[in-house]
């Protein structure tokens, strides 16, 4: 869609018109759009989580305080304007007035403050990256909340989004003992256009449309269904036969996408513009075994993995090599000037007899376990590690396990030898890079954070200065240089950096044009045509 009929758009529907899609049509209200997905979350807000398949799901329940896109930045959400003080240790957020709780409750000022300084600053990897500055927040009135800042912080409208910082309602969480246990994060009362109605363990999740919505004449579907279906061939086959409408590439397998372009009812919408798409792939070591202490046995690994063999065999080139840390899409902050570990086994073989590891009677120097996060591409990941590493006398035992056990494992229990785990950069690396490399962010239980049990005093402070840095010059340095030492320490290897691809049914409309593009937005916009026939062509 054109800049400009995009900024039309938005135009019409700020004044609550209706208006016509790009092929001339006008908006249907009505139906029910079932989405392919897995893994099944665990949980149901990212207000304790960020892992993906919730941050799939939960934007639909919950509202944050701000919308994020990499094209518009922060646009009002239930926060309906912000100021900042000239010192940039206060900031105070005006919150949209009749709005209420999905089970009627009125949300107000103090449900934020709850979420800021109980939930988020406790139990989110980056909610403890983008909030440790907040010392208070206070609420002079039930719309307007205020909050105290330790520290200038830069970034901190860009981590105030429905995918990162959900709002919680304090009547259902304070007083209520371990939040963790909450069972409102299985059956979530939000403030979005969609209503939490059940979720059948193993089979779907069903959402209905909130008739009592702020934003008026929102959302035009009725329902949302979120099928989970654990095989990539089933989730093709559920495109093609319309039982399902959409689905991502991380759930169709990447070999497909091809083929499906050529299915006269669906469409593939390669590389949607979000900031979702500046993720990494990347293989983790757990610190805390002996064997991963000596730099030189990372180093072996690095040199003995194939990123351009993974890339094009699995991920189909839908994606790049990853060198770095931070992703070439995301240029505000990527650095090239890394060191690089290029595939050279024979480097390998040698930087492990260094370390003493020496090849057995049947030629095996080292047996480590994996546990990829459970998807198909990630599994066909380890599978592909498993023969290159063999090759350099390493025997890769792979587990697999369910997503909610997986999360457990890795970031709970600490109870692996190496991970394959993805997660976003954005939208700015004191966000979406920091998690992994602060060791502050060792925290049991918070999932997609410092599982590594990497921890570098330097490193620490180089990130809380750039935490803080107003001056974006300054700030990019500082960044360039925490790219180049956590690749000389090397807790994790980037090896793809992925991009997002949606598979849909012609009939499904406004999905990546709309300002929330893509299946990570709240779907308020998005409604379904009568039939594929008149659609655009992909």
């Amino acid at each position: 869609m054109s800049g400009d009929l995009t900024r039309r758009h938005l135009l019409l529907a700020a004044a609550g018109a209706p208006f016509a899609d790009a092929w001339g049509q006008a908006p249907v209200r009505g139906g029910t759009l079932v989405i392919a997905q897995y893994p099944e979350p665990s949980v149901l807000t990212t207000a304790i989580t960020t892992s993906p398949p919730t941050q799939q799901i939960s934007p639909k329940v919950f509202d944050g305080l701000v919308s994020l896109t990499p094209a518009n930045g922060p646009k009002p959400q239930l926060a309906t304007s912000w100021s900042v003080s000239p010192d940039g240790l206060t900031v105070t957020f005006k919150l949209r007035p009749n709005v209420r709780w999905h089970d009627g409750q009125p949300f107000t000022s103090e449900d934020v403050a709850f979420s800021v300084l109980e939930v988020w600053k406790k139990y989110s990897s980056r909610g403890r990256s983008a909030f440790p500055h907040v010392e208070r927040v206070t609420s002079p009135d039930p719309l307007t909340s205020v909050w105290h800042l330790s520290r200038p912080t830069p970034y901190l409208l860009s981590a105030l989004n429905a995918r990162d910082s959900q709002v919680v309602p304090k009547h259902l969480y304070a007083g209520r003992g371990d939040v963790l246990a909450n069972p409102a994060n299985v059956a979530p009362i939000g403030t979005g256009p969609f209503r939490f109605v059940k979720w059948e363990r193993g089979s779907h999740l069903l959402l209905k449309r909130n008739d009592d919505y702020w934003d008026t004449g929102k959302p035009l579907l009725d329902q949302v269904i979120y099928r989970f279906i654990p095989d990539a061939a089933g989730v093709s086959a559920a495109l093609e036969t319309g039982a399902a409408h959409v689905a991502t590439g991380e759930n169709v397998a990447v070999s497909e996408v091809a083929r499906l372009r050529g299915v006269p009812s669906l469409q593939v919408f390669p590389r949607v513009p979000s900031y979702g798409g500046t993720g990494i792939m990347a293989f983790e070591f757990n610190l805390r075994r002996p064997v991963f202490r000596d730099l030189r046995v990372r180093q072996a690994f690095a040199h003995a993995i194939d990123r351009d063999t993974i890339l094009r065999n699995v991920y189909r080139g839908i994606g790049t090599a990853a060198d770095s840390p931070i992703p070439k899409n995301f240029p505000q902050f990527y650095s090239a000037n890394v060191p690089k570990y290029a595939f050279d086994p024979a480097k390998a073989e040698a930087l492990f007899e260094a370390s003493g590891l020496k090849r057995d009677r049947s030629g095996v120097r080292l047996t480590v376990f994996n546990d990829p996060s459970p998807s198909p591409t990630y599994l066909q990941t380890a599978h592909l590690l498993r023969s290159q590493l063999a090759k350099v006398g390493v025997k890769f035992e792979i587990r697999t396990q369910d997503f909610a056990e997986w999360l457990n494992r890795i970031y709970t229990r600490y109870d692996f030898d190496t991970n394959l785990s993805g997660a976003s950069t954005a939208p700015d690396p004191a966000i979406g890079f920091q998690r992994f490399y602060w060791s502050r962010n060792q925290q049991p239980g918070v999932a997609y954070s410092n599982a590594t049990g990497y921890t570098n005093p330097e490193v620490d402070r180089l990130l809380e200065d750039a935490q803080v840095e107003l001056d974006p010059a300054k700030r990019r340095a500082l960044y360039d240089d925490l790219q180049r030492r956590v690749l000389v320490d090397l807790p994790r290897i980037p090896i793809v950096s992925t991009e997002t691809v949606i598979v849909a049914s012609r009939r499904v409309r406004n999905l990546v044009e709309s300002d929330t593009g893509g299946l990570i937005g709240n779907l308020a916009d998005v409604w379904l045509a009568s039939s594929p026939s008149s659609a655009k062509p992909t």
